[in-house]
């Protein structure tokens, strides 16, 4: 979700791996049995914002070059794009943008739409273990939802470290996406794989998760494991920088090079509804 073009995602991840979006490439690790160390559950009162304890608030697009993507959604910290619901959900909502806003935009003078991109970074870390969050993924046209996480080694992206634990693109609403982003393997040259929903990612919620072990790495929706990661995988120089802290980010991106633009079906207001965020392991919290 950070500083690349993903148009020729698919076929890039496709001839990677044997039975990629079908099957791990090995058992899953056994970070299931390990006890939670950090939490958010999203209990409070509705139009109230996640607590600045544990959550960052990222804002704007203009000076971050639409986030790297030629995104056009502006990212705020208002309660109308990120706040709990009253219901014990977290709502991460993109929205048309009010008549008038005139919110700096990176590839248009004014961003259309507002966003929400929140983040652990500095905060809560994992570093190893497992990560798991429960939502409900928005879908449509132009929407890339997206469920990631950054490393702490200092470096710049991509020498930073990514793994997408998931991620929902525009007009494939039951697909989803799992990628890891390294030096030698970024853009549309990420190293991951897909499964499939019974339905639109919209529908019901799911749990996404992710097990970050030394040296192998797991993503699984439900409980079934669809893509495992070890550094013989990766291309020469085989370059794993996950062996790190790393961060937590929720967000709801619009348009950019991977979904493409939004149009007059695009749901507006387009919200990711997160249950609950857990980490188990060893991490910083």
């Amino acid at each position: 979700m950070k500083r690349r073009t993903r148009l020729a995602l698919v076929l890039a991840l496709s001839g990677l791996l044997g039975g990629c979006g079908t099957a791990p490439a090995g058992p899953p690790s056994s970070s299931a049995d390990e006890e939670v160390f950090w939490r958010a559950e999203f209990e409070g009162a509705a139009g109230v914002r996640p607590t600045e304890r544990f959550w960052n608030t990222e804002t704007g697009n203009l000076d971050a070059e639409g986030w790297g993507n030629n995104e056009l959604q502006y990212y705020t910290d208002d309660v109308a794009n990120s706040a709990l619901d009253g219901a014990g959900h977290l709502a991460i909502s993109a929205r048309t943008a009010p008549d008038g806003s005139e919110l700096p935009c990176y590839t248009e003078e004014f961003c259309d739409w507002t966003s929400a991109r929140l983040t652990t970074e500095g905060k809560v870390s994992l570093t190893r273990g497992r990560v798991e969050i429960r939502a409900k993924i928005p879908t449509g046209t132009g929407l890339l939802p997206a469920i990631w996480m950054l490393g702490e080694n200092g470096a710049e992206w991509p020498a930073q470290g990514e793994i997408d634990i998931c991620e929902v693109v525009g007009g494939e609403p039951q697909t989803v996406y799992g990628t890891a982003h390294g030096p030698t393997y970024f853009n549309e040259n990420g190293t991951g794989g897909s499964t499939d929903l019974p339905a639109d990612a919209s529908k019901a919620f799911h749990t996404y998760a992710l097990d970050k072990q030394p040296r192998r790495i797991t993503w699984s929706v439900d409980g079934e494991p669809y893509f495992t990661l070890t550094p013989s995988e990766l291309p020469a120089p085989r370059d794993w920088v996950f062996e790190q802290d790393m961060h937590l980010l929720l967000n709801v991106a619009v348009g950019g090079d991977w979904p493409g633009p939004p149009d007059a079906s695009t749901p507006s207001p387009a919200t990711m509804t997160v249950d609950y965020v857990r980490f188990y392991g060893e991490g910083r919290a």
